[in-house]
């Protein structure tokens, strides 16, 4: 098996910093430390990306229903990273129109300052035209007077409301219009950022499937999870970044703390043709009859509708439940009633849980989304840095903040920002439509133009480096034109995969558009077999394996 860095932090089992946890915040801390020229390690004990990371709304955005919570430094920062994002990771970060479908013009005036006071959602009170017109200018404001790379709020009433978006209710008043940016692969961006950490020191190692299982002073016990192989490792600087697991971590260290308090969020993913054009192009963000913010978006050729907000035991594993998916269609009924939505329409589903803060009897939609570092000492020379919180969107920011924390523990100053430096395949990524199709035009005679669509919006400009590798002639795979043996071979050999289930939900995005078969689980089990260097049972193993995580986490029944 392909694990060329769990070799390289056991041959050498010692680092500065240790980060446990690879997810997007633990990655990006990897990353700008590894920039500061510190010897840093990660384990991550399942796949990057396989926790809240590749389960969230697939939003990078401001976070305006945070100015209901009177977070004016997290918006602020957020729509700034969000800004920031659109330039520096184009080839996965695209602008997304937003709208929020209005049935009242004063409705919330009075309850606003109520759950702005006390946090609490009490009874639902619908936030209406003048309370939205007046968290969109503030919003407007945070991304910038000028040198903007997203387009100013506006409004429609009426008719022009409706004709815009034909499948409205009929009560609907005003739309309320405004741009934020969608991440397309939150997974791949998360390996981008890694292979940044990677490549900016010879030092840095990374590898996930590793686990902490122990710490004694300053050494940390880590656990290979594919094989029970359990070995030492010193760091002065243990830095826990296992999101809403984080108080699990804490405990299995002999270090029980009470600071997280996760929420399930879950999410449904249709193939259907009327709801897609029903959105527009464009995100539904709107309040449903709860006083939930929800949103309903087009991504992929697909519809991404969600989230839930539930209270979550963490012992437990996060799904979407049958309750939860008739709340989808409840709430996609009450912005396009004429729009039917069935069980039979759902090709993926994903459930994560938000690393919040412990937040007692404040309603989770009013639980603070900032971040916070918990320090606990160790020993005189080594400590612990906990993160708590954290969003997607501001993950850069967030990572020069906590990796800032354990250079002042080393005694070490920053000496590169991250601030503005392109990630991975973002790199001269073409920027309007002449770009792209010049970039098509010098490469059309080493692949066709659906492969380099496909190997572009994969990889970015990386896509160059890919092509290389891949030599001139591929063998696509039978049950899908997207995927070649020889691609899955520069996976296993290059991208860390440690498992054939990674290969379908966090190396592509096949899984989550619903074009995953049987008869493809098995063909890229046969082609992962030799760089892997799987045995038949292994082989089998690992098809079992798919299809379980596919059917138990993802409701995906593959006959």
């Amino acid at each position: 098996m392909i694990r060329e860095q769990l070799s390289k932090l056991r041959e050498r089992p010692q680092a500065r910093v240790l980060v446990v946890g690879g997810g997007i915040n633990g990655v990006a801390t990897f990353r700008y430390l590894s920039m500061q020229g510190i010897d840093v390690a990660l384990i991550e004990r399942g796949d990057y990306s396989q926790g809240a990371s590749g389960a969230s709304s697939h939003m990078i955005h401001g976070g305006i229903r945070y100015l209901e919570n009177g977070e004016f430094r997290l918006v602020h920062e957020s729509v700034q990273e969000r800004n920031s994002l659109l330039e520096i990771a184009p080839h996965y970060v695209k602008p997304l129109q937003t709208t929020i479908p209005i049935f009242s013009t004063f409705s919330g005036i009075l309850s606003a300052p109520t759950r702005f006071l006390t946090h609490k959602s009490g009874k639902p009170t619908e936030r209406g035209a003048a309370l939205i017109k007046a968290g969109l200018i503030m919003y407007d404001v945070f991304a910038g007077i000028g040198g903007r790379n997203t387009p100013w709020h506006s409004f429609k009433s009426g008719k022009a409301a409706r004709k815009d978006l034909p499948e409205l209710r009929d009560d609907v008043k005003y739309t309320a219009t405004y741009f934020d940016a969608s991440v397309h692969n939150p997974e791949r961006l998360t390996l981008d950022v890694l292979r940044e950490g990677l490549n900016a020191n010879d030092q840095a190692r990374a590898t996930n499937y590793v686990e902490l299982a122990g710490v004694d002073g300053g050494t940390a016990k880590l656990r290979d999870v594919l094989t029970g192989d359990e070995f030492d490792f010193d760091a002065e600087v243990i830095i826990n970044a296992t999101g809403a697991w984080v108080d699990l971590t804490n405990k299995e260290l002999g270090r029980e703390t009470k600071w997280t308090g996760g929420t399930k969020g879950s999410h449904i993913v249709l193939d259907h043709p009327e709801l897609l054009e029903a959105t527009g192009g464009r995100e539904i963000f709107f309040e449903h009859e709860d006083g939930r913010i929800v949103l309903i978006y087009p991504m992929l050729g697909r519809v991404l509708v969600g989230t839930t907000d539930l209270e979550h035991d963490m012992n437990e594993p996060a799904v979407c439940t049958d309750e939860e998916v008739q709340y989808f269609f409840d709430l996609i009924h009450h912005v396009f009633p004429g729009v039917k939505a069935t069980e039979d329409q759902i090709v993926y589903k994903f459930s994560g849980v938000r690393p919040l803060p412990n937040h007692d009897d404040t309603a989770p939609g009013f639980v603070s989304r900032d971040y916070q570092v918990k320090e606990t000492r160790l020993t005189d020379k080594t400590t612990m840095l906990s993160l708590i919180g954290g969003k997607w969107t501001t993950f850069r920011a967030l990572s020069e903040n906590l990796g800032g924390q354990a250079l002042s523990f080393l005694g070490e100053r920053q000496v590169q920002s991250t601030a503005g430096v392109p990630i991975g395949g973002g790199k001269n990524f073409p920027a309007n439509e002449g770009a792209l199709a010049a970039w098509y035009a010098a490469r059309e005679s080493k692949a066709s133009r659906d492969r380099l669509r496909v190997l572009l919006e994969r990889y970015g400009t990386r896509a160059d480096h890919v092509l290389e590798r891949l030599g001139g002639k591929e063998q696509m795979l039978e049950h899908t034109d997207e995927l070649s043996c020889q691609e899955i071979t520069y996976m296993a050999n290059n991208e860390q995969v440690g498992r054939l289930i990674d290969v379908f939900i966090r190396r592509t995005n096949l899984a989550f558009r619903g074009l995953v078969t049987k008869n493809l689980v098995i063909e890229v089990a046969n082609c992962l077999a030799d760089p892997m260097g799987w045995d038949q049972s292994q082989l089998q193993t690992e098809i079992d394996h798919s299809l379980s995580v596919l059917a138990d986490s993802h409701g995906v029944i593959l006959r």
